[in-house]
């Protein structure tokens, strides 16, 4: 597979943890990293700033094997978000978008974009607006709505999504079943729900697909699973495996990412 990841990325500021450290990361670059795990190729296209936080993003993904050829450097701030770890757990504060903020997709960034087999965006990548043009340019494209899928950003995006992810933590219910329909009647080909420890399910607008997760041995942190789920789902579309197939690549690579703190 080749991914083309779009939009946006995030320092995770830590504030409190080794007198402060950042980790790169963002739901596009994420899945982009776990693509080239899986031995595919990937680039990241997106913003990052003319700070210390835009060089510590650029040089980790580009050690990762993603192509940064896209990775624009702009005069601001890289998006960054402040955590603290309380007890083991992830406490979220201030996120400032920086760069992100206007961020618009190129015409020679929509020509390399559609250089690749599929290209991924999530809730935060400000480029959903422009997944019309890259669907009528034939491009097959993914759109990961998070735990959002009614903001407008997604909503924006659905027609034009081919595969169409959110999570939920409600596990397989009648209403999870019907939200499912109403999205696909939306345009989608695959609406699939990332339903944590519940595994996920898949509605291909006949039929729901169940498939549970790969066992984790010692698990870390889930920092990052969802988005290697998506990772591999969409290698095994682009490989052109059933669809449980492709549900259990999506699982078997969040388990993978489960055994280590951080996304990568």
């Amino acid at each position: 597979m080749k991914l083309a990841a779009v939009g946006s990325n995030c320092i995770d500021h830590y504030n409190n943890l080794e007198g402060g450290k950042s980790y790169p990361g963002g739901g596009p670059v994420n899945m982009a990293v776990y693509t080239v795990r899986n031995g595919g190729q990937a680039s990241y296209i997106g913003p990052i700033g003319n700070d210390a936080f835009g060089q510590i993003m650029y040089d980790a993904v580009k050690a990762k094997g993603v192509d940064v050829s896209h990775m624009h450097v702009k005069e601001g701030n890289t998006a960054v978000t402040q955590v603290e770890l309380i007890d083991g757990e992830r406490v979220f504060g201030d996120y400032d978008e920086g760069v992100l903020a206007d961020y618009v997709l190129s015409e020679e960034d929509m020509d390399f974009i559609c250089r690749h087999d599929v290209v991924v965006c999530d809730l935060w990548g400000k480029v959903e607006g422009q997944y019309k043009d890259l669907k009528e340019r034939g491009m097959t494209t993914a759109f990961d709505c998070a735990t959002r899928p009614e903001d407008k950003e997604a909503q924006i995006a659905m027609p034009y999504s081919d595969y169409l992810f959110f999570s939920s933590d409600e596990g397989d219910t009648p209403e999870l079943r019907k939200q499912m329909r109403d999205y696909h009647d939306k345009g989608p080909k695959l609406v699939i729900a990332m339903l944590g420890t519940d595994g996920s399910l898949c509605y291909d607008g006949k039929d729901y697909h169940s498939y549970g997760i790969v066992k984790c041995d010692k698990v870390v942190d889930s920092m990052g699973a969802g988005d290697s789920y998506i990772a591999g789902f969409l290698s095994g579309i682009v490989e052109g495996l059933p669809i449980e197939e492709c549900m259990h690549k999506g699982a078997a690579t969040a388990t993978e990412t489960l055994k280590y703190f951080g996304a990568w």
